[in-house]
């Protein structure tokens, strides 16, 4: 009986002792280990970059304009035509109807850029006595117009049917240069100083133009506004 009872008393030591190691020790330790693993992944974590948030960021910064950063970047205007700043708020790159798009604009803008460029020039140029002999000379050039229409209006209309046949020509050229894809916009093979041999040089004489056109409509607008409502000429109204 007494072998019996220290038996017993043995095996409840024992689980007692057991117990005791699991709840003191074991538990401890794996506790212990499991913050220690969740500090170091949080320490982790809080370096890792955030590539989902930059990636987001630089799109949103790459669809902005880059002459209008508060509007969205046009999406045809990817920067590939010369002098392309992204700037297009009314739209007018997307239009695609009735044989109106980018190709068509562009060709548009590089006619009245290289209209304009020879408007300011012929208008300062009779402004300071450079005319056409039997031609009136005058410093208003808006006046001049409608004295020239008055006095002899055949060379006017004859102006403007050697135009017209020239739309004709160019109305082709486009529609065939759009189709074929071998042309570029306001490109007629017109280079008799043999201008952008390279085409670097052709890019930069490209850049320039286009420039120089916008400027040039701006100018040509000034003129006119100011010669309608002034009664003075391009240069007289610089002065004054």
């Amino acid at each position: 009986a007494a072998t019996g009872k220290l038996h017993v008393i043995v095996f409840v030591s024992n689980k007692f002792n057991t117990v005791h190691f699991i709840i003191n020790i074991i538990i401890p330790i794996m506790f212990s280990t499991v913050v220690t693993v969740a500090c170091l992944l949080g320490s982790a974590v809080a370096f890792v970059p955030t590539p989902v948030t930059r990636s987001s960021s630089m799109v949103m910064a790459a669809e902005r304009s880059k002459s209008l950063p508060f509007l969205l970047k046009p999406v045809k205007l990817d920067g590939t035509l010369p002098g392309d700043e992204g700037f297009d708020p009314l739209g007018l790159s997307n239009i695609d109807d009735l044989g109106i798009d980018l190709y068509w604009m562009r060709e548009a803008e590089l006619k009245h850029s290289r209209i304009a460029m020879l408007a300011v020039v012929g208008a300062i140029a009779q402004e300071l006595g450079f005319v056409v002999p039997g031609l009136p000379t005058g410093k208003n050039q808006v006046e001049l117009f409608w004295t020239c229409l008055d006095r002899n209006p055949g060379p006017i209309f004859a102006t403007v049917i050697f135009l017209s046949i020239l739309e004709i020509f160019g109305g082709i050229a486009i529609t065939e240069g759009r189709k074929s894809g071998d042309r570029a916009p306001g490109d007629f093979g017109f280079n008799p100083l043999n201008f952008g041999k390279t085409p670097a040089t052709a890019k930069d004489f490209a850049l320039k133009e286009i420039r120089n056109g916008r400027l040039a409509m701006w100018a040509a607008a000034g003129i006119l506004l100011q010669g309608a409502t002034t009664g003075a000429g391009a240069l007289e109204n610089l002065s004054s």
